[in-house]
C-alpha cells in the first residue's frame, strides 16, 4: 500500500514528540549494554554483542570527534529551524558515527533539533522511509518544525560508504563478517568526514530553498 506524503508526514510528527534526545538514547545503550541484550524484537547473543561493541564505538566517537573550524562555521550559518528524526537500533554497525556526527551537528547549531527512535517500535514510519525496498537504518528525517512538512531524508550510509558496500556487494553477492570489520575501520579512517559532507550539503540546499 501507498503512502501518501500527508500520511508520511503525520508519522513523522507523531514519532518525533515521542521520540528519544541524544542523552536519553545513550543511556538506554548502556543499560542494554550492561544486561548484554539488545533493542529491538528480536534478541540473540549476536545481536546482543554488536549493542555491546557499538557502546564503546559511541562513547569513542562521541570523545574524538572532531569538526575544522571552517566546517564549525559553516553548520552555525545554516540557521533554518529543522527536526531531525533517526530510525535506528542498538544494534546497526552504521548507525555510531552517524549519529555521532548529528548529535555534533545539532550542538553547533540550536536550530536543528535532533531525536531518535527505534525501528521495530515504530514500524510504520520505518515502511515509509524505506531505501531501495529496504528498512536500512539508520535513517534520518528531516522536518519542517513550522508546517511539518517533511524536507528529505538521509541514510543509511554516506555516499562514500555506499559505494564500498555496492562495489563489494557486486563482486561477492552478500556483505560478509570480514567486510563488515573492514567497513568499521573505513568509519574510523574517514573520522566522519564524508557523513558531514553529506549533511552539509542538505542543509546547504535547504538553507538556499528559504531564500528563495
Amino acid at each position: 500500500m501507498t503512502i501518501t506524503t500527508l500520511e508520511k508526514q503525520d508519522l513523522v510528527t507523531k514519532a518525533f514528540k515521542d521520540a528519544l534526545t541524544y542523552a536519553e538514547y545513550r543511556l538506554l545503550i548502556e543499560k542494554h549494554a550492561a544486561s548484554f541484550t539488545s533493542t529491538g524484537h528480536t534478541q540473540t547473543e549476536a545481536l546482543s554483542n554488536y549493542t555491546v561493541l557499538n557502546y564503546r564505538r559511541m562513547k569513542r566517537w562521541d570523545k574524538t570527534l572532531r569538526f575544522t573550524p571552517e566546517e564549525q562555521s559553516l553548520i552555525t550559518k545554516f540557521d533554518r529551524p529543522l527536526n531531525w528524526l533517526v530510525i535506528t537500533e542498538s544494534w546497526c554497525g552504521d548507525a555510531p558515527p552517524a549519529v555521532a556526527v548529528m548529535q555534533k551537528i545539532a550542538e553547533l547549531q540550536p536550530a536543528i533539533q535532533l531525536k531518535l527512535v527505534l525501528r521495530d517500535e515504530n514500524p510504520q514510519l520505518m515502511d515509509a522511509f524505506l531505501t531501495k525496498g529496504s528498512k536500512s537504518i539508520p535513517k534520518l528525517i528531516i522536518q519542517d518544525p513550522l508546517d511539518n512538512v517533511v524536507l528529505t531524508d538521509w541514510g543509511s550510509r554516506s555516499q562514500a560508504a555506499q559505494k564500498l558496500v555496492d562495489d563489494f556487494k557486486e563482486e561477492n553477492d552478500v556483505v560478509t563478517a570480514t567486510f563488515k570489520e573492514t567497513l568499521q575501520q573505513w568509519y574510523n579512517q574517514d573520522k566522519g568526514k564524508s557523513i558531514l559532507k553529506d549533511l552539509i550539503e542538505i542543509l546547504r540546499v535547504l538553507n538556499l530553498e528559504t531564500r528563495k
